[in-house]
């Protein structure tokens, strides 16, 4: 099989289907990460094969619309674009009340769906791929797998945001399906769902689920020559994942959580990138910083994680089975904070807390309650009872030979 596996740029979502990626490409079949120029650098850390499809669209300034919404313009005029190639999404339309920027977000993936399916369906036909797999928000996916007359399956991330959206995505992709020829709707759940989270903390997915055992991939890294040691005391890690302070340094708020949790009887781990550890501030005594090192690499010390809610973050906790305290401020990431405390194996407060007395309280309320380390760990023996990426290989390649070629 030749499998282009494809992604808007944003590392966390391409992070994800690197395991089955390479699981593909070990078992003999050919294998393209394919995504925007701005995650070049990023694909090439993973080691596979990639290409670069379309134009780069400034997905951060909608997030930070959402977040925080930009203050009325000054009379300046604008600053020119960075790049000539750089584009922004159009102007957002405002949501309704609590929408949590849905209207907004919807308007931006299509946006880079629009950006992306061009040279997507050219690099599948002059390649000859089999197969497209995307994740869930890459909507070029499965437009150039229709337009290719080739099958698509969707690989999540985390848990399924789509879902409840999907009754409005053929509507949403109608004109760029059009514009590629297509006469029939284009399903954006693909054939089949590649599923890493485990079935207790899932929603029910868009199409048919395969299950597979999540992997953490966080990006290339080395072990570190100490890792970090208990010393009688639980040891919370503290990360905020990437996100964040890309959109804005009041968004990091990892030296806060430090300071606000700093009497409890517990050690500190800060996990950071090397960008990050100017934003963290005066720290406490028995706080160690992690700079640039994997999560998973981290995490087998830890007694519990403190984070933003990100799905990359979370699942990887579940995989070593942590009791999370989550502060998600961004719509995906309150969803997926929200299953991981309907599940029991975590508690939520929305951020900003404007009262750190309330972090404080919640994660020692966290550390004494084993109900949520049980809840945990019951999902972490889940995951592991899921199929390995390798055994998924063989599902794919039935997808492609089931599945007769339209053009």
């Amino acid at each position: 099989m030749r499998i282009i596996f494809t992604a808007w740029a944003w590392p966390s979502h391409a992070y994800a289907m690197v395991p089955l990626a390479w699981a593909c490409r070990a078992a003999g079949h050919e294998v393209l990460m394919a995504s925007q120029p701005a995650l070049a650098d990023t694909l090439t850390r993973t080691g596979l094969p990639s290409a670069r499809v379309g134009r780069d669209v400034d997905a951060e300034a909608a997030f930070r619309a959402i977040v925080a919404p930009p203050a009325a313009p000054a009379a300046a005029p604008p600053a020119a674009p960075a790049a000539a190639e750089r584009s922004a999404p159009p102007a957002p339309r405002p949501g309704p009340p609590g929408s949590g920027g849905g209207p907004r977000v919807l308007q931006l993936l299509t946006a880079l769906a629009d950006a992306m399916v061009d040279d997507l369906v050219e690099l599948g036909e002059q390649w000859s791929a089999d197969l497209i797999v995307f994740e869930p928000t890459a909507f070029a996916g499965p437009l150039a797998a229709a337009r290719l007359g080739i099958p698509a399956v969707r690989h999540l991330y985390g848990t399924d945001l789509m879902s409840v959206v999907g009754g409005f995505l053929p509507a949403a992709l109608a004109p760029l399906a059009q514009r590629l020829g297509l006469e029939q709707p284009v399903d954006p759940f693909g054939l089949a769902t590649v599923d890493p989270c485990p079935g207790g903390l899932q929603v029910p997915v868009g199409s048919r689920r395969l299950p597979m055992r999540y992997i953490p991939h966080n990006g290339p890294g080395l072990l570190p020559r100490r890792l970090p040691q208990r010393h009688g005391r639980p040891l919370v890690c503290v990360t905020w994942g990437t996100t964040m302070s890309r959109l804005h340094s009041d968004l990091f708020l990892a030296g806060d959580v430090a300071r606000a949790i700093e009497d409890l009887d517990i050690d500190i781990l800060l996990a950071v990138t090397a960008g990050q550890r100017p934003l963290l501030g005066t720290l406490p005594p028995r706080t160690e910083i992690a700079e640039s090192v994997p999560l998973h690499l981290l995490l087998p010390q830890c007694d519990a994680l403190v984070a933003h809610g990100g799905a990359g973050t979370l699942l990887t906790g579940l995989a070593h089975g942590l009791p999370q305290l989550l502060l998600p401020r961004l719509p995906d990431h309150v969803r997926h904070s929200g299953r991981l405390a309907g599940a029991g194996a975590g508690t939520v407060l929305p951020a900003p807390v404007q009262d750190p007395k309330l972090i404080h309280d919640q994660l020692a309320e966290l550390l004494a309650a084993p109900a949520h380390r049980e809840s945990a760990q019951r999902l972490r023996d889940e995951m592991h009872g899921q199929p390995a990426p390798a055994e998924l290989v063989g599902a794919l390649q039935e997808i492609v030979t089931g599945t007769p070629r339209t053009r």
